[in-house]
C-alpha cells in the first residue's frame, strides 16, 4: 500500500571470520588416543581442527575476528537520524560476544572485547546458549536494533574449546576446534537484502546435562569437597545428543521457513551448526534438501561451537559459494538444551578472506555408524 510504513530490521553488512594459525590434524591426535586418521574422518567428517595457542582466550580470537568485519564492513556514512551519533572510530554502538568459553566466570567478555578494538563506552553482553549462541545473538542484536537500543551491531561467535574439552577423552578431543566469526548489523528495513528475521528459538532444560561442564558453576561452587577431572571438563552424552540435534534443527528450520513464507525449494543455501557431517547430513535429509545445498567447512576446522556458523558463512562468502540475492537459512542446536534458526537473503558484500585454509563446500560424509555431534 503507497505510504505505508517500511518495518524496521537488522542488515547484515560485514563478515569476517579467524581461526588461531595452530592446526591439530587427525594423525597428530592419533599419536596420544585411541584412534585414527580414518575413523575420525569416517564417523564425524573433521580432518583437522584449530586449537588456540598456550595463554590464548577467547576474546584474542573475538577480537580478531571483529576487527576484520568492522574493516570489512560497508557502512553507509552517519547522515543524521538513528546513526547520528556513529563515527568512524566508534562504527557500532553495542557488542554482542557469543560464547561457552568466557575469559573468565565474572565479568562478561564482550566488554574486554569492545574495549580492546576502541569501542569502550558502547553497550555490551554476553548471550550464552553453547553452539546456539550465534543464532540467539543474532536475535539479540536483532532485538536491540529493532527496539532502537542500538543503531549498529557486531556481533561475535566465538570459543576456545580447547581449553574445556580433556585432550585424553577421545569422544569429544577429536571433535572441537578453536575459532571465532564476526558480523556487523545495521539498522535498516525488513524488504532489504541482508535483513535477518523470521527466527524461531526453542530450549529443553530438562535435558541439560546431555551437554554440561559441571563444575565452575554456583551448582558446584556450593556443594563441599573439590571437583573431579571429569565434572572439570566438558561431557556430552553423544548418542542422546545426535538424535535431539536432528530433532530439533528440522522442526526449528522448518518453523523459520514457514515464518518466512519460504518452501524447502526455495532455500539456495542451508547453513548448519558445524556439529559433524552426519548431522549436517541427517538434517539436510529430513528436510528435503539436496546436499550440494548444504554448507559445510567443519572438514577443516571441526566444530568451534557458536563461531561455527559465521565462520562457515565468512568461508562460503569468500569462496563465492553464496552469491547476492540468494536465500540462506541457518539453524544450530546446542547446550541447555537450545535450538534456533532464521533466513535471510545475501546481500551484496565485501568478499572477506578465508577464515580457514580450505573454504566451505557443499556437504559430503563417508559412511559409516553415528557419533556424537
Amino acid at each position: 500500500m503507497a505510504g505505508a510504513r517500511r518495518e524496521r530490521a537488522a542488515v547484515l553488512c560485514g563478515l569476517a571470520g579467524w581461526v588461531p594459525p595452530r592446526i591439530v590434524t587427525n594423525d597428530e591426535l592419533s599419536q596420544r588416543l585411541d584412534t585414527s586418521d580414518a575413523w575420525i574422518r569416517t564417523r564425524t567428517g573433521i580432518g583437522q581442527r584449530h586449537f588456540a595457542d598456550p595463554g590464548q582466550a577467547t576474546s584474542d580470537l573475538a577480537v580478531e575476528a571483529g576487527r576484520r568485519a568492522l574493516a570489512a564492513a560497508d557502512l553507509p556514512a552517519p547522515q543524521g537520524g538513528p546513526t547520528a551519533g556513529l563515527t568512524e572510530d566508534r562504527p557500532v554502538d553495542a557488542v554482542v560476544v557469543a560464547t561457552t568459553t568466557p575469559d573468565r566466570s565474572c565479568p562478561a567478555t564482550a566488554p574486554l572485547v569492545a574495549h580492546r578494538l576502541g569501542l569502550t563506552g558502547v553497550a555490551a553482553l554476553d548471550v550464552s546458549a553453547v553452539c546456539t549462541g550465534f543464532v540467539y545473538g543474532r536475535a539479540a542484536a536483532a532485538g536491540l536494533i529493532t527496539a532502537g537500543a542500538a543503531s549498529r551491531v557486531l556481533l561475535i561467535g566465538a570459543d576456545t574449546y580447547s581449553t574445556i574439552v580433556d585432550p585424553d577423552d577421545r569422544a569429544n578431543a577429536i571433535i572441537f576446534g578453536d575459532g571465532a566469526g564476526a558480523v556487523v548489523l545495521r539498522a535498516g528495513y525488513a524488504d532489504e537484502p541482508g535483513a535477518v528475521g523470521h527466527f524461531d528459538l526453542g530450549s529443553d532444560g530438562a535435558e541439560e546435562e546431555l551437554i554440561m561442564v559441571a563444575a565452575g558453576g554456583s551448582r558446584q561452587r556450593s556443594l563441599p569437597g573439590e571437583p573431579s577431572r571429569a565434572e572439570r571438563h566438558f561431557a556430552m552424552q553423544g548418542k542422546a545428543v545426535f538424535r535431539h540435534a536432528i530433532t530439533r534443527m528440522t522442526a526449528s528450520a522448518r518453523a523459520s521457513l514457514t515464518a518466512a513464507d519460504w518452501k524447502v525449494d526455495d532455500v539456495d543455501h542451508f547453513v548448519p551448526h558445524q556439529a559433524n557431517q552426519r548431522i549436517l547430513r541427517a538434517v539436510a535429509d529430513d528436510l528435503g534438501l539436496p546436499l550440494e545445498r548444504c554448507i559445510s567447512h567443519v572438514e577443516s576446522v571441526g566444530n568451534t561451537g557458536a563461531a561455527s556458523i559465521p565462520l562457515a558463512l565468512a568461508d562460503a562468502a569468500a569462496g563465492n559459494v553464496i552469491q547476492p540475492g540468494d536465500r540462506v537459512l541457518l539453524s544450530a542446536f546446542g547446550g541447555g538444551l537450545t535450538w534456533g534458526s532464521c533466513v535471510l537473503r545475501w546481500p551484496a558484500l565485501p568478499s572477506p578472506t578465508p577464515s580457514a585454509p580450505a573454504a566451505a563446500q557443499p556437504v559430503s560424509v563417508s559412511e559409516g555408524g553415528p557419533h556424537a555431534s
